[in-house]
């Protein structure tokens, strides 16, 4: 197996999850996948887009923190 292609085990790990929630992403539609025989494979490539796609944004995050609350402060240790 090349480079470009993952084993579903190999995808999970890269992604520090569960084999398990893994396949929940792909039955999900979040993560494509290809099934060749009786192999699950994933493209490498499409394994990082979506991990791109669940990049936080900063700022986005205010609901964590209650109402007057402006979040953590530059300089404090979390």
């Amino acid at each position: 197996m090349g480079k470009e292609w993952l084993g579903a085990p190999a995808a999970a790990s890269l992604l520090g999850i569960r084999l398990k929630t893994l396949y929940g992403l792909i039955n999900s539609g979040h993560v494509p996948a290809y099934k060749i025989g009786r192999l699950i494979r994933l493209r490498r490539t499409e394994v990082m887009a979506y991990v791109e796609r669940c990049r936080i944004r900063p700022g986005t995050l205010g609901h964590l923190y209650p109402p007057g609350d402006k979040g953590p402060r530059r300089g404090v240790d979390l």
